[in-house]
């Protein structure tokens, strides 16, 4: 069995090396390389010639490969903040809630007419059409820079609103079995929940939900600031790898989706201090996976079938992408969006998702969709999902050009030279290393009302700066993978301030290489440090003590758009400002509460004086004649 499993492994990757490569020589991106790979290799064309004729080995594989999807998941829900999800609110359930619930009222009838006249199957039918692949999508829109455009952003809120729904429309489905039936919750046997009723399942779905935000809020934290004490690299990927399969251990106990509780955990760590190092310790694990699981779905496409039911399958494939379309146009015209973006969202949407095996697994144990009708439907869902990536490519070398847009840097399209994006002009930032030096540049930098993502190893000292206010994360910057996920490709700035000299100097020779646009500011120690990256053609360098680190914010300032003068004085004030301050918090230094008190008292002083161009000393004047009104604005 071990060299058939590894024979396999072989000609997954091998097929893999050899599509994607062309696929996106030809412009058609890495999902259709991975799909055609997987139809190639598949039971139903040369997987006999190559000891993949079995159908169960490629669910096998599936099942390993949906592992992917459940990371890439986790990690969606980690570049979201609840705040922001609470601030998004409106538009996720305003664009998804009309795609979806639309989507749905267009399909029950079909299904009461063509599949069966029960309300259940076609509710089940409706839901799992509803679906769009969020894998396809997101690697679609990274792929090809579409994130930050209309389309990019409607597409995003469509896929959040279907993965939040996908618990209520698992917790349902028991409850719409017109029969007694008795249900395995999940692909493991022996589930905790095997043969319960319904309204049980859904008591245990959203106790599970609770558990995960509980455990990822009070106890996955105090755990990593464990992990990451013993400085080894890789316990803290071990107990990464943990946590999202534990999660999807426990979802699949209780019936739901792992993706969806990978999501959910994601979102409870999203203000984690460990945020980016969890990412960039699992990343490579997801694209891997991912991969794989794009292979076996094109590997999964019935050509048996299609030969024999040919006009159904199209008509269910070609009539899948028109309603879904059908809504979706309506839906971007109801939200206003430009025809180019509208046309680019309806296509990127189209298809039928992964959660859909998912919701037709459980409808045909159910005994809510006929099994004849579920194999059609897994046929046609492959297929949509391999036609998306087609559809995109005519889109893009007919249909746009058709229309008289042009292509922009950002990538997406623009129908007039004024068109812009979101968030483009704005400047990123970067700080590698948050001691004593690193520490002074961020303050002034974040006094003066620019925000910034800083990258520190030490988790002592990251537990002290987060209660003092700061939005510092746990990850190692000398880490490709961590500086990717502080998305070091789309900043402009990085304030080199590691500690030992040899760590920063690997962190400037890695951002150099990888990310050739960051603006790289460096602290050194001595002015042996600074003649090496001066050799080298680096020309912002600060040998370290206070005012240099002030110095280097100066000029950061300039870079973010202050002019010279207004960046001196800023530095001037924060100087001022600081020394003040480190005498009145030397009385607490012992005491570490009051200290931390302390400490946001000044830091709000400094950072009103900084805003306001006043001294401290004229600020504590100030203070002292209106009181109130301080206490107002503090």
């Amino acid at each position: 069995m071990g060299e058939v499993t590894l024979y396999q492994a072989f000609i997954y990757l091998l097929a893999a090396v050899v599509c994607v490569p062309i696929a996106k020589r030809l412009g058609m991106g890495s999902v259709l390389g991975y799909l055609l790979a997987g139809m190639l290799i598949g039971p139903f064309v040369l997987g006999k010639y190559i000891g993949m004729s079995s159908g169960d080995e490629v669910h096998d594989i599936m099942h390993a490969a949906e592992f992917g999807v459940v990371m890439m998941l986790f990690l969606i829900g980690l570049e979201l903040d609840p705040k922001d999800l609470w601030k998004m609110r409106k538009k996720i359930l305003g664009v998804g809630g009309v795609q979806l619930f639309g989507t749905v009222l267009l399909v029950i009838p079909i299904s009461l007419h063509y599949v069966s006249p029960s309300k259940g199957t076609a509710i089940a039918i409706g839901a799992a059409v509803a679906m769009s692949s969020t894998a396809i999508i997101m690697q679609t829109l990274s792929e090809r820079g579409l994130t930050k455009t209309p389309s990019g952003k409607s597409s995003f809120s469509v896929l959040l609103f279907q993965d939040i729904m996908v618990i209520p429309i698992l917790a349902v489905l028991p409850l719409l079995a017109t029969k007694s039936v008795i249900v395995p919750t999940a692909n493991l046997e022996g589930a905790l929940l095997d043969g319960a009723p319904g309204w049980m399942k859904t008591l245990a779905i959203v106790s599970a939900i609770g558990l995960i935000f509980f455990v990822g809020n009070y106890i996955v934290n105090p755990f990593f600031k464990y992990i990451a004490r013993l400085q080894v690299s890789e316990m803290f990927t071990s107990s990464a790898l943990m946590l999202v399969i534990g999660v999807s251990v426990l979802m699949n106990y209780v019936g739901l989706s792992p993706a969806l509780g990978a999501f959910m955990a994601g979102v409870a760590l999203a203000n984690s201090e460990f945020r980016h190092q969890l990412e960039s310790d699992i990343e490579p694990f997801k694209a891997l996976l991912l991969g794989l699981f794009f292979l076996a779905v094109g590997s999964t496409i019935n050509f048996k079938l299609i030969y024999h039911e040919p006009l159904k399958i199209l008509a269910l494939t070609f009539g899948v992408i028109l309603i879904k379309g059908i809504v979706l146009l309506i839906t971007g015209f109801i939200f206003r969006l430009k025809i180019n973006q509208n046309i680019l969202f309806a296509i990127l949407l189209s298809q039928i998702g992964e959660f859909a095996f998912v919701i037709l697994s459980i409808s045909l144990q159910l005994q809510l969709i006929p099994k004849e009708w579920t194999d059609l439907l897994f046929a046609t869902t492959a297929l949509t999902m391999t036609i998306t990536p087609l559809l995109l490519v005519v889109n893009e070398k007919w249909i746009v050009p058709m229309m008289g847009m042009v292509k922009i840097k950002a990538g997406g399209f623009q129908d007039d030279p004024d068109y812009s994006f979101e968030d483009l002009d704005s400047k990123r930032i970067i700080i590698a290393g948050y001691g004593d030096f690193g520490n002074t540049v961020g303050r002034l930098i974040k006094f003066s009302g620019f925000s910034a993502t800083v990258l520190d190893k030490d988790s002592e000292r990251i537990e002290l700066l987060r209660k003092l206010g700061y939005n510092v994360y746990y990850g190692d910057a000398t880490n490709l993978n961590t500086l990717r996920a502080a998305k070091a490709d789309k900043a402009d700035l990085l304030i080199a301030a590691l500690d030992p000299p040899e760590a920063n100097q690997r962190l400037i020779e890695l951002a150099s290489q990888n990310f050739p646009n960051l603006k790289i500011f460096i602290r050194t120690r001595n002015r042996y440090d600074a003649y090496h990256y001066l050799n080298k053609g680096y020309t912002h360098i600060y040998r370290e003590n206070f005012n240099t680190a002030v110095q280097l914010g100066v000029d950061v300032l300039e870079e973010l758009g202050f002019r010279h003068k207004e960046a001196v004085q800023q530095g001037e004030i924060f100087t001022i400002a600081d020394n003040k301050s480190v005498r009145k918090l030397s009385k607490y230094s012992q005491n570490l509460e009051e200290y931390i008190s302390a400490s946001k008292e000044e830091m709000e002083k400094i950072k009103i004086s900084l805003r306001r161009g006043m001294t401290l000393e004229n600020l504590d004047e100030e203070e002292e004649q209106q009181q109130p009104t301080l206490e107002k604005n503090i």
